[in-house]
C-alpha cells in the first residue's frame, strides 16, 4: 500500500483556500499512484476554530468543504480531519472527527476521544468525546485512526504536581484488540522548544508498545500566536523513526507500508536539534503567517541599538522582507551616541528604511505641561515611563498614516517581571519576542551573526540598558539575567514553589523578590498584544492566572 502524507498550512476559516488544497493533492497523489493520502486535524476548516466552532454557517461551510473533497476522491483512499454533528440527544454538538473517504464515499468516521483542557487547548469547551472504537479495512489491511491527544494518554511532566497518566481510557489499547495493521493519527500539535523530544517520544512510545507502524500528519503553519512546525513522522513498529517531513514547511511525501513492517527505513536523528535554530525559524514563520493571513503588507517597530528590537527587526525582515519595513530611532537626551549608531548599521545593513525622531522636545513638552501637578515632587519611574509613552505614540502615529502593523520587541524576561510600560514599550499589534527569555534573544543575535556580521557585535556585548536616565543598566535593579532567567523558568516553566527553587542554589531574598514581580504585574501582561508562542507556558491563552488572587 502506497500511503502519501500531506503536511499544509491550512487558514482557520478559509474553506475555499484549504478544500483547493486538499484536493489538488488528491489530485497529486492519484498521479502518484498512491492509495492512502491523510492530512492533518480539523485540516477541513484549520485549527483551532475555538468559538467560530459554535456558528451553525461555520459547521455548514465545514460540510460544504466536506462534500467537495468526498466528490474528488474517486479512485483513492482519504482522510481528513473535521468537526461533524453529534446526532445523539446527549452531550454537545459536534465531534472533532477523521473522516475516512474511499473511492467517493464516506466509509468511515472517528471520532476524537481524548479531549485537552489545558495549555492552549480547550477541546472539551466544544467536542463531545468518543466512546466507541472500530478499526477501519482498506486494501486488506486494518487502519486504526488515532486524532492527536489520542495518542497522548501518557505524557512526561514538567512540574512535579502534575499528572502522567492525564484520562481513565486509552484509544488504541481498544483499538489493539481488532488487530490493527498500523496506526495512523492525524495531529495540531504547535511548536514548544521545551517538548521538541518529548512529541515524538510519545509517537516512538506508541508504535513500539503495539509493534505496529504509525503514520503521523501534524499541521504546518501559524495561527495569530500559536505556531505549528510540522515535522510530521513515520515510526517502525520497532520505535526507531523512520521518516520525518519538513519543520515549519508544507511537504509531502509518499511511502511504502511494507517497507515499514520490516523496519526497512531509519533515519538518523539529531540527539540534541539547534534549539535555538528551531525558534528562529518558528518566529519567522508566525511573522509570516499572521502578516499573510491577516492581508497586512508592512511592519514598523522601534530600533533602539538594543538586542531585542535588533533581533525582532532581522526576523521581521526575514519573514517580510526589507520593502516591507519602515523603523523609527527614537533617542532622548539619555541615548548614547553609539545606541543611535548601532541602530542606524543593522537597518542598513538590512537595507531597511529608517527615520530619526528625537522625543527630547516631545518629552520635555510631556514634563512641562505635567510641572504644575508634580511641583515639589522628585523624578522617578512616572518620567522614565513618559519617554516610553512618547516613543509609544510616535510609532503608533507611523503605523496608523503608513499603515505599517507595529510589532512589539518586549522580551519574556521583560515581562515577567513587569519591566515594560503600559501604553509605551508594550504597545504593538503582534510580540515578537514575548516568549523568548533574555539570555535566549543573546543565542538568537549569535546565531543570526553566525555567518557574518548582521547584528552590530556593540548591540550584542553591551550592558543591557532601557537609556531612560543618567547611566542605567537593567543590573541596577534585577539579577544579571543568567541568573534571573533560570529562576523565572523555574517558576514559570516547571511551576515550582519557592522553596525548591531556593533549592537550586538561588538566594531566597532575590527568589521571593522575582516571584512577586511576577506575580503582581500579570494585569500588564493581560493588555499586552498576542504573542507568539515558543514554549508550552507562553504569557496569554496558555497561561490564565486570575488577576485579584491573593495567593502567596
Amino acid at each position: 500500500m502506497k500511503i502519501a502524507l500531506a503536511q499544509l498550512n491550512y487558514h482557520i476559516g478559509n474553506f475555499k483556500n484549504n478544500t483547493a488544497k486538499i484536493i489538488d493533492l488528491i489530485e497529486q497523489a492519484k498521479i502518484d499512484q498512491v492509495d492512502l493520502i491523510i492530512f492533518s486535524e480539523l485540516s477541513v476548516c484549520g485549527y483551532p476554530p475555538q468559538d467560530l466552532l459554535e456558528k451553525k454557517s461555520f459547521i455548514e461551510q465545514c460540510d460544504t468543504a466536506v462534500e467537495d473533497i468526498v466528490a474528488s476522491s474517486k479512485n483513492i483512499g482519504v482522510i481528513i480531519g473535521s468537526p461533524t454533528l453529534n446526532y445523539h440527544q446527549k452531550g454537545k454538538r459536534l465531534f472533532n472527527s477523521a473522516i475516512f473517504i474511499v473511492d467517493g464515499e464516506i466509509q468511515h468516521i472517528q471520532n476524537k476521544t481524548l479531549l485537552p483542557t489545558y495549555d492552549i487547548f480547550d477541546e472539551y469547551r466544544y467536542f463531545e468525546p468518543n466512546d466507541k472504537f472500530s478499526v477501519v479495512e482498506y486494501k486488506d489491511k486494518k487502519i486504526a485512526i488515532t486524532i492527536c491527544e489520542d495518542l497522548w494518554d501518557f505524557q512526561p511532566v514538567e512540574n512535579t504536581f502534575a499528572k502522567n497518566q492525564l484520562y481513565n481510557v486509552t484509544p488504541m489499547d481498544q483499538l489493539v484488540k481488532q488487530k490493527p495493521d498500523f496506526i495512523v493519527n492525524i495531529a495540531a500539535s504547535p511548536f514548544s522548544y521545551t517538548k521538541i523530544w518529548g512529541r515524538k517520544n510519545v509517537f516512538i512510545r506508541n508504535a513500539k508498545k503495539y509493534n505496529l507502524p504509525l503514520f503521523n500528519v501534524n499541521q504546518v503553519g501559524a495561527q495569530t500566536e500559536l505556531i505549528f512546525d510540522g515535522g510530521s513522522l513515520v515510526v517502525n513498529p520497532d520505535g526507531t523513526i523512520a521518516d520525518e517531513l519538513k519543520l515549519f514547511e508544507e511537504d509531502y511525501k509518499i511511502f511504502e507500508l511494507e517497507d515499514f513492517v520490516s523496519a526497512k527505513h531509519k533515519k538518523t536523528i539529531d540527539e540534541e536539534p539547534n534549539v535555538i535554530a528551531k525558534i528562529h525559524d518558528a518566529l519567522v514563520l508566525g511573522i509570516r503567517d499572521y502578516f499573510k493571513k491577516m492581508k497586512f503588507k508592512t511592519a514598523t517597530l522601534g530600533l533602539s541599538g538594543g538586542i531585542d528590537s535588533a533581533v525582532s527587526l532581522v526576523i521581521a525582515e526575514r519573514a517580510l522582507g526589507a520593502k516591507n519595513l519602515r523603523v523609527l530611532l527614537l533617542p532622548s537626551k539619555y541615548s548614547s551616541q553609539h545606541s543611535v549608531t548601532d541602530a542606524e548599521k543593522l537597518a542598513k545593513n538590512l537595507g531597511v528604511e529608517y527615520d530619526i525622531v528625537n522625543i527630547q522636545n516631545v518629552v520635555d513638552s510631556f514634563n512641562e505641561s505635567l510641572s504644575p501637578i508634580f511641583e515639589g515632587l522628585s523624578e522617578d519611574i512616572t518620567e522614565e515611563n513618559i519617554q516610553a509613552r512618547a516613543r509609544g505614540t510616535l510609532l503608533m502615529a507611523l503605523s496608523n498614516k503608513f499603515g505599517n502593523i507595529l510589532l512589539n520587541t518586549s522580551n519574556k524576561s521583560e515581562a515577567a517581571v513587569g519591566y515594560s510600560t503600559l501604553y509605551g514599550d508594550m504597545n504593538g499589534g503582534l510580540s515578537v519576542l514575548g516568549d523568548v527569555y533574555k539570555a535566549d534573544v543573546y543565542k538568537l543575535a549569535r546565531y543570526i551573526n553566525r555567518k557574518s556580521e548582521i547584528i552590530p557585535e556593540n548591540t550584542i556585548v553591551k550592558p543591557p540598558s532601557a537609556e531612560l536616565r543618567p547611566d542605567q543598566k537593567d543590573s541596577d535593579s534585577l539579577p544579571d539575567y543568567d541568573v534571573l532567567d533560570k529562576i523565572l523558568f523555574e517558576y514559570i516553566e516547571l511551576q515550582k514553589p519557592l522553596d525548591e527553587i531556593v533549592d537550586e542554589g538561588f538566594e531566597r531574598e532575590t527568589v521571593e523578590r522575582i516571584i512577586k514581580l511576577a506575580d503582581t504585574n500579570e494585569y500588564k501582561r493581560y493588555q499586552a498584544p498576542p504573542v507568539l508562542r515558543i514554549s508550552s507556558k507562553a504569557f496569554g491563552a496558555g497561561r490564565r492566572m486570575p488577576l485579584v488572587a491573593k495567593y502567596n
